[in-house]
């Protein structure tokens, strides 16, 4: 027998997708108005998505931006699927020590994470200053900056893929005379590479997303979307900026999507 559901339990459901989503609809809607200014509807145009491209500096923060997200997720990606497969494996001390470590970055506060890499870059330049070297924020202190906080979300994703097995696995591969790099590569990253995907979607769209640990991290003349979003909202908001918006939103949620249809488990033939 199938239980109904209380009415208001539905009302409160609808009004928290109402909450949720609506602003993010009343953003794409007004990134088609035909008015410069204000949230007054004017008519329909396209005109802002073409202004936008036209843009030098929307063109080199999306270049920033995907330059950032696909070399700190290549990074991730490999450290991640090793640190997850070590997690699985176990068999060495400082296992919990180490999921700790992973979870921190996910559990602290963007803010505090980015003022925590701004110190230490801060840092390691001043060292290096004494030996007659230094460098300045900008793409490589970023990329390595999402690195720190995409590293977990992998380990963690490629951990939770391989829970199901056993090391029977890798004694099987090697009763059958398989080295252990050739178990690694030939049967356990298969069964890891739908966890090691989404993990890899997951950090690329954290990675675009990402404003808080970047704006610490990339100095002044360095800005992905996030940052170039930030700093023209300050002037004012136009339609050419909510299209900008819309397109990292629809963006955002076509990975998030993706990742989670390669996270789920696929079903056994029967």
């Amino acid at each position: 027998m199938t239980r109904r559901t209380h009415p208001l339990l539905s009302l409160w459901a609808w009004l928290t997708y109402a909450f949720l989503y609506l602003p993010i609809l009343v953003l794409i809607v007004f990134s088609f108005n035909d008015s410069k200014f204000g949230a007054t509807w004017q008519g329909f145009t396209t005109k802002w998505y073409s202004v936008l491209f036209a843009r030098p500096d929307v063109r080199e923060a999306v270049t920033n931006t995907l330059l950032v997200a696909v070399g700190s997720t290549a990074v991730a990606t490999v450290l991640g699927t090793l640190v997850g497969f070590g997690l699985w494996r176990g068999g060495f001390r400082g296992r919990l020590p180490l999921t700790f470590l992973l979870v921190m970055p996910i559990v602290i506060p963007d803010v505090v994470m980015g003022v925590m890499l701004l110190m230490f870059y801060a840092l390691v330049r001043g060292l290096l200053e004494r030996t007659g070297w230094t460098f300045e924020n900008g793409f490589w202190t970023v990329m390595l900056a999402h690195v720190t906080f995409q590293l977990s979300y992998v380990a963690l994703n490629v951990r939770s893929r391989l829970a199901g097995y056993g090391r029977e696995l890798e004694e099987a591969a090697a009763d059958l005379g398989a080295t252990p790099v050739q178990s690694f590569f030939q049967v356990i990253l298969p069964l890891a590479l739908p966890g090691v995907l989404s993990g890899a979607l997951l950090a690329f769209t954290l990675s675009l997303d990402d404003f808080v640990v970047t704006y610490f991290t990339s100095g002044s003349g360095f800005k992905t979307l996030p940052v170039l979003i930030y700093t023209s909202v300050k002037k004012g908001v136009t339609p050419d900026i909510n299209a900008l918006s819309a397109m990292l939103v629809l963006f955002t949620v076509l990975l998030l999507v993706m990742g989670n249809v390669l996270s789920q488990p696929r079903r056994r033939e029967e």
